[in-house]
């Protein structure tokens, strides 16, 4: 019984030494970001990056649900271009809107979460050329919470797995 009680002590401490370090060492800005190299020009993988609607074609989060009600407004493409979603609890709702546009080069976005938890967020999708084909970079940076600070480990492994497969969809469809 005292053994069972040490090693739960020593998980409780190894549990708050954690908590206490992320709060002290992690910054409240997150940045995250993943490239890939697509065979094919600017011109091609901007039909599937410059707009909301050509987003959500290959972006692996709307696709978690299957009945989430996605609303667009605004000039496809252009500044203003938006779409409101609501869905599941894998996919809540939230907003985006396109804030910034470089033809063929680069879409800013901003991201308001409504549900499950509410907060902002800012996605940049970067087109570069890289030797024969296209470099894509896709961002986002936001601000933590403290309990978002707690779960930043996970959520690199989140948007990571979301970020690899999103490029790889994106990549698939532009070099068809």
């Amino acid at each position: 019984m005292k053994t069972i009680l040490k090693v739960l002590g020593i998980i409780f401490l190894i549990v708050v030494a954690y908590g206490v370090i992320a709060m002290l060492v992690f910054d409240k800005n997150y940045h995250y970001e993943k490239s890939i190299v697509i065979n094919a020009p600017q011109e091609k993988v901007w039909q599937h990056t410059g707009s909301l609607k050509a987003y959500n074609v290959w972006d692996p989060f709307s696709k978690a649900d299957k009945n989430v009600k996605i609303t667009y407004s605004g000039t496809s493409g252009e500044v203003g271009d938006s779409y409101h979603w609501k869905g599941n609890s894998d996919v809540g709702e939230g907003k985006q809107t396109v804030t910034e546009v470089i033809t063929n080069e680069k879409m800013v976005t901003k991201l308001q979460f409504i549900e499950p938890w509410q907060g902002f967020a800012t996605a940049t999708f970067t087109l570069a050329p890289e030797g024969n084909g296209t470099k894509v970079t896709w961002a986002m940076d936001n601000e933590l919470t403290p309990m978002m600070k707690l779960m930043k480990p996970m959520m690199d492994m989140q948007m990571n797995k979301m970020f690899e497969q999103g490029l790889g969809n994106l990549k698939k469809i532009s070099e068809n």
